[in-house]
């Protein structure tokens, strides 16, 4: 009996529209008046940005300068000595013996742990003492040593752009070299380490003076002139990059296993345009280095995603059909008007085939941005609220607001994820003089809505990295 009840009174409803719209069409005209097309005006997709500059060298390559610079043999030991002190019966007898050697070291290796650089250089050393004269020359003793001696820096850029490295070095004997004459061990340590201490002082002159040769000022000024290229991120539709940054700020020197690498973070804007490539933009000079900073902030960049108004249309008008309303709602049209979205309805007769039969409904509303869903809302359609009530214009409005209050969602994610996946293929590429982009996107958050002349933007906040990287 329910049942019953509920499909008369659905087919009660669809009579009275059906007799709405026929008494309407048959009378004046009864809509309201058309909203003006009054677009948004496209805004600058432009945000403050960060770019990771870093800059890495091979420690292999500073450990071979260092090489080459500085002598395998350490020390050359040639000295007299005080060797057999001893009493025998009521003398006590003195001799000195002659002690020859020499100190050489291994190869230097340099290797990161975090933010230090840290060195080692194997020595091995070889010394031997003979009697000074012919009535002590029977007295005869050898003994060989070896050292690890390792340096450690912590690197830091200074004001003029050159790395200093500030080498310590811990510098200790794993066998030390002892002369054993006549059952007396004579530590030789004191002979060898003055001259092994000048030769770890020229080897911490030689890897200092190799740092500063990288020239870090010329390389910096090079990734600056690179980050204000302009950078297309999308063919279709043609999007374009173009930062342009303002100030620079040391942002650290790391080393790992095989490389040195100094960062730079260049703090800016970044904008985004859409259409034609951006004209040319002529790098300014390298700022002075600013304060250091622990590390580089991340990249954002404004990514706009667009949903044309014929998708939109299309969208409702499936939605329509499917409705009662579906008979006679002859056409759509949308598009903006002062920050409203203006949805115009004609409707006629059921059957009626002339292309000009029927009048104009115009409802208006807001639209809404769901970034987690990735899809856009109609809400809040309202009619036009002048028409008198009871008249069959208001009535007639009413029953197509009541079939359009449940417009399915429209979604973006796709739209979004090729922009995002063409944007992050090609921030990977090639640059001049040897540098190279590397970037990545990551996560997205709404930043506006606009309702243009051809469609809907969505400005989304993308963040994620971005470096120009040279020497890797």
């Amino acid at each position: 009996m329910t049942i019953d009840r509920r499909a008369t009174r659905i087919h009660a409803n669809y009579a009275a529209l059906v007799l709405l719209c026929t008494a309407a069409f048959t009378g004046t005209a009864f809509a309201g008046e058309k909203p003006p097309l009054l677009p948004d005006q496209p805004s600058a997709l432009t945000t403050t940005s960060r770019v990771s500059a870093t800059i890495e060298f091979g420690l292999p390559s500073i450990a071979s300068a260092v090489e080459r610079d500085v002598p395998r043999r350490l020390a050359t030991i040639d000295e007299r000595i005080g060797c057999v002190n001893r009493r025998v019966l009521v003398f006590r007898i003195r001799a000195n013996c002659d002690v020859d050697g020499f100190v050489d070291r291994g190869a230097i290796s340099l290797y990161g742990r975090g933010d230090h650089i840290v060195g080692s250089i194997p020595i091995f050393g070889s010394i031997e003492g003979q009697g000074a004269n012919r009535f002590t020359s029977r007295i005869h003793g050898d003994a060989e040593g070896r050292a690890m001696v390792e340096v450690e820096s912590r690197p830091r850029l200074t004001k003029d752009w050159s790395v200093d490295l500030n080498f310590s070095d811990s510098f200790h004997w794993t066998e030390p070299p002892v002369l054993h004459v006549l059952g007396r061990d004579i530590s030789l340590t004191k002979y060898a380490e003055p001259s092994i201490r000048r030769q770890l002082g020229l080897i911490r002159g030689r890897a200092q003076a190799t740092a500063r040769r990288l020239d870090l000022h010329d390389k910096a000024a090079k990734a600056w002139e690179q980050a204000f290229q302009p950078v297309q991120i999308s063919q279709d539709p043609q999007v374009w990059l173009q930062i342009t940054p303002a100030s620079a700020a040391f942002a650290g020197i790391h080393a790992d296993a095989k490389e040195l690498s100094g960062s730079l973070e260049l703090t800016g804007t970044a904008q985004t345009l859409v259409g034609q490539a951006p004209s040319a933009v002529t790098p300014t000079p390298l700022p002075p280095l600013g304060n250091d900073i622990s590390q580089p902030g991340s990249f954002d960049i404004l990514l706009p995603v667009r949903v044309n108004y014929d998708t939109l249309r299309d969208k409702i008008m499936q939605a329509v059909a499917a409705s009662k309303a579906g008979s006679i709602v002859k056409e759509m049209q949308i598009y903006p008007s002062s920050g409203k979205l203006v949805i115009g309805v004609r409707v006629a007769k059921p059957g009626d085939t002339d292309a000009t039969a029927g009048e104009w409904i115009y409802l208006s509303g807001a639209l809404n941005v769901d970034p987690g869903q990735q899809s856009i809302k109609i809400s809040n359609l309202a009619g036009d609220s002048s028409l008198p009530d009871g008249s069959v214009a208001a009535q007639l409005q009413n029953q197509i607001l009541d079939q359009l209050k449940d417009i399915p969602d429209v979604g973006y994610g796709l739209a979004y994820q090729n922009l995002l996946n063409a944007a992050n293929e090609r921030l990977n590429r090639p640059l001049k003089n040897g540098f190279r982009m590397e970037g990545k996107l990551t996560t997205a958050k709404l930043d506006s809505i606009r309702l243009l002349a051809d469609g809907v933007s969505i400005a989304l906040r993308a963040s994620g990295d971005l470096k120009i990287l040279y020497g890797m």
